[in-house]
C-alpha cells in the first residue's frame, strides 16, 4: 500500500512515517515511479509502536526490541520482561521524583531557597 493509504488506515502523518522510515522502525520498497509500497502488516505493527509510546517506550527501544520481539519463541513472555523492565525504570523515575518534591517542598519558604540545604548560612 501507498503511504497515503498508510496513513489514511493508520491515522499517522505522511512525515511521521517517512520518520518512520529513514529510522528504520518501518520498512517500504520503492516503485518504479518512486512511491513508497509498505506491506499490509504495516498497519499492525505500526498500532503495536503507537501503543508502546503511550505506555512510556521511546522510538528507539521500540525500533531496538522489534526484531528482538518478532523472533522471540514466546513474544508474550519477551514482552512481559519488557514491562517489567519498564516498570523498574518508572519506580526508580517516581523515587528520584519523590526526592526531588521533598527538596523542593523543605526549602520553599526559606529565605533563599537555592542556597544548600545542608549549609546553615
Amino acid at each position: 500500500m501507498r503511504i497515503g493509504e498508510l496513513a489514511a488506515r493508520t491515522g499517522v502523518s505522511k512525515d511521521t512515517l517517512r520518520f518512520y522510515e529513514r529510522i528504520g522502525l518501518i520498512e517500504g520498497d520503492r516503485l518504479p515511479n518512486g512511491y513508497r509500497d509498505f506491506p499490509p502488516e504495516t498497519v499492525v505493527w505500526l498500532r503495536y509502536v503507537r501503543t508502546a509510546q503511550t505506555l512510556g517506550f521511546t522510538l528507539a527501544e521500540i525500533a531496538r526490541h522489534g526484531a528482538e520481539l518478532r523472533d522471540a519463541p514466546d513474544s508474550a513472555e519477551a514482552l512481559t520482561a519488557l514491562f517489567r523492565d519498564k516498570i523498574r525504570i518508572v519506580d526508580e523515575r517516581m523515587a528520584a521524583l519523590a526526592a526531588l518534591r521533598a527538596d523542593l517542598t523543605a526549602r520553599a519558604g526559606t529565605g533563599c531557597p537555592l542556597r544548600p540545604a545542608n549549609r546553615a548560612d
